[in-house]
């Protein structure tokens, strides 16, 4: 690992901003994000990154590497979950371990985001197709966990059909959001969209350090209570996504040459979903612990994964290079 970018990345002013947040909340303080305002940022985040992503995509001509981003991209959300959930099994129920499997699985669309920041930070060039990439790993993860509890545990897992759970994950609201600013970013001219940069682009890493700091606090919260849990839980949260980032940022070399284009296949395939899949679950696996799996993703590998993870995934990546 390049430790200068390490030291880069740890003085980053939006990853402070999520140290402060976790800060605060050691010291009890009563530093908070309104909940409305926190939902308003990331829809915005969200937008921006489907904007500029479509954008992107609308300069590029459709080729094989596209292609097979997209087909690696949907092989990643169905065999992590396989994978993880054999391993779960050997600590936590079915329906936990088919809880855990489909978050990690999935992705986590905020360290996507923060990874691109990373990238424009670096000054790294990455392809607006790894927009629908992100998109498309949501969905296929949570049919794959919600269909190992109900093949493993029938009585524990809810009367709902594969249809509605679909439906579910494709009209959550951030997948939908990212998908239709992907579509409306490929139909804008380049006039158009420079003239709503000033809200797309300029004000971007201001709003980000602002929830990067909702998310240390969000974290903060969290942690304490999870460390009670137990080791493997936590082993689990930070060596799964090590493995998974590490493995992904090697293979990607098969179809992009793209530095950027590999970090963010890394962060995806290290990334663990706290918004789309609890959602899910809910519906879908009742008997699951969401104060199990919701804490692993979001206080421990999301923290793991914007500090030491990317840099450890880039250093990876130059050294196959």
């Amino acid at each position: 690992m390049d430790f200068h970018l390490l030291i880069d990345n740890l003085t980053n002013p939006a990853l402070l901003f999520f140290f402060l947040g976790i800060i605060a909340v050691q010291l009890k303080s009563d530093l908070n994000i309104p909940e409305n305002s926190s939902k308003f940022i990331s829809l915005y985040l969200l937008l921006c990154i489907g904007f500029k992503g479509g954008q992107e995509l609308s300069h590029s001509e459709i080729d094989m590497e596209i292609i097979w981003s997209l087909i690696l991209g949907i092989i990643l959300a169905l065999v992590v979950p396989l994978y993880t959930y054999f391993i779960l099994r050997r600590k936590f129920s079915v329906s936990n371990a088919g809880a855990i499997a489909a978050s990690y699985g999935s992705v986590s669309a905020v360290t996507f985001v923060t990874a691109i920041s990373f990238l424009e930070l670096e000054q790294i060039d990455f392809g607006g197709h790894m927009v629908a990439v992100m998109a498309l790993m949501e969905a296929p993860s949570i049919i794959v966990g919600v269909l190992l509890i109900s093949i493993y545990d029938k009585a524990n897992c809810a009367n709902i059909s594969i249809g509605k759970l679909i439906k579910h994950s494709l009209t959550n609201g951030s997948v939908l959001l990212i998908i239709g600013s992907l579509v409306i970013g490929m139909f804008a001219s380049e006039a158009q969209a420079e003239g709503i940069k000033p809200f797309t682009t300029d004000i971007f890493k201001g709003f980000l350090m602002v929830f990067l700091l909702d998310m240390g606090i969000t974290s903060g919260k969290e942690l304490s209570a999870f460390i009670k849990k137990g080791w493997f839980a936590l082993l689990f949260a930070i060596v799964v996504p090590v493995i998974n980032g590490i493995l992904v940022a090697i293979i990607s070399g098969w179809i992009t040459h793209s530095i950027g284009n590999r970090l963010l296949f890394a962060i995806l395939a290290a990334s663990a979903s706290y918004i789309a899949v609890p959602a899910a679950m809910r519906l879908a696996a009742p008997k699951a612990n969401p104060s199990l799996y919701l804490p692993m993703a979001l206080a421990i590998t999301f923290p793991f994964n914007i500090t030491l993870g990317m840099p450890m995934y880039l250093g990876v990546i130059h050294y196959f290079a």
